[in-house]
């Protein structure tokens, strides 16, 4: 008697640790669309979150769909089913930007996506080309706004095309500071970076991911950060406010969006699976090497984000002149 007793446990308990994948899985695995190329600190962030999130999600997969500075990608999540298994990776290009510098979009910005948490808030850094710096005696902000003014029309900077974060920066610079500079854009932050460590143009509005192993190996010079706090990894750079530049903060971020329409509880699993994984030791050291901090959110805390930015970079894109067509 005991032995068959033993045997339909034995049965039972198999079935369910079989069984447990599937439930995980029912509808497929979770894709996460990242809507730029692999390698980036996006797309790396979100391989990280993959890895953590099996237990909860079962096999999440990232999917790049790169193109259109972001708007292939995000096309893609708005149109896909809204039952939690497609989420995309919202971004302040497009989300806040790109509503105002493309003519058209593929997507509703502001209504074809349902936020579930923010990941990532990383500040810019304003960088020049280190032999420069050291060529023009400029070790400060003060010291490049008065070097643009008694030199009108010889600096230039360099973003990663028109509309660009780097851009927008560039000219709210511009404004504030009263001079007079020429904007170099070009194809991607990559090539921007390039043309500045070459010396090809003066300065960048760099994220500090990017920027900061070329600052710490000396070739490029950090003069300030463009949050309205001082960063964790470098905290003896000034921000732009400390600089003289009151009203200057731009920063770059990114979190998750499902399609509208995605049921509340399925969001608010979602949150609670991303935000576990988020606040992992292993994956906040993993994004420490990037140097980028993980920053999970509410889905509603996210959402006033997008909104504020969006309104926002309105007025900052009008002052740039920036537009695709």
């Amino acid at each position: 008697m005991k032995l068959s007793i033993l045997r339909k446990l034995a049965a039972v308990v198999a079935a369910a640790t079989f069984c447990a994948p599937a439930i995980a899985q029912e509808g497929g695995p979770t894709r996460i669309v990242v809507p730029f190329a692999a390698g980036g600190p996006i797309d790396v962030t979100a391989r990280i979150l993959s890895e953590a999130l099996q237990d909860d999600l079962g096999t999440v997969i990232v999917d790049n769909r790169p193109g259109a500075g972001g708007n292939i990608g995000m096309s893609y999540v708005a149109k896909s089913a809204a039952d939690g298994k497609t989420l995309g990776i919202a971004t302040l290009a497009s989300q806040a930007v790109n509503p105002w510098i493309f003519k058209e979009l593929p997507f509703d910005a502001a209504n074809d996506f349902d936020p579930v948490t923010l990941m990532v808030y990383v500040p810019n850094v304003l960088v020049m080309n280190a032999e420069l710096a050291e060529k023009y005696n400029i070790n400060s902000v003060q010291d490049l706004v008065d070097f643009g003014k008694a030199n009108p029309g010889v600096l230039n900077y360099g973003s990663g095309g028109n509309g660009s974060g780097g851009h927008l920066a560039g000219e709210l610079f511009r404004d504030q500071a009263g001079i007079d500079v020429v904007h170099v854009p070009y194809s991607g932050g990559a090539p921007a970076q390039l043309a500045l460590l070459s010396g090809e143009v003066h300065f960048t509005f760099d994220n500090l991911a990017t920027a900061a192993p070329n600052i710490r190996a000396g070739k490029l010079k950090a003069l300030a950060v463009t949050t309205e706090e001082r960063s964790k990894e470098l905290p003896e750079l000034p921000t732009m406010k400390e600089s003289g530049m009151d009203n200057f903060s731009i920063a770059t971020w990114w979190g998750l969006v499902v399609p509208a329409g995605t049921p509340a509880d399925t969001v608010q699993k979602l949150n609670a699976a991303f935000v576990k994984a988020m606040k992992n030791p292993s994956v906040q050291e993993r994004f420490g090497g990037l140097l980028v901090e993980a920053t999970p959110s509410t889905p509603e805390e996210f959402g006033k984000l997008m909104e504020e930015e969006r309104a926002r970079y309105k007025d900052i894109v009008e002052l740039a002149g920036a537009r695709v067509d």
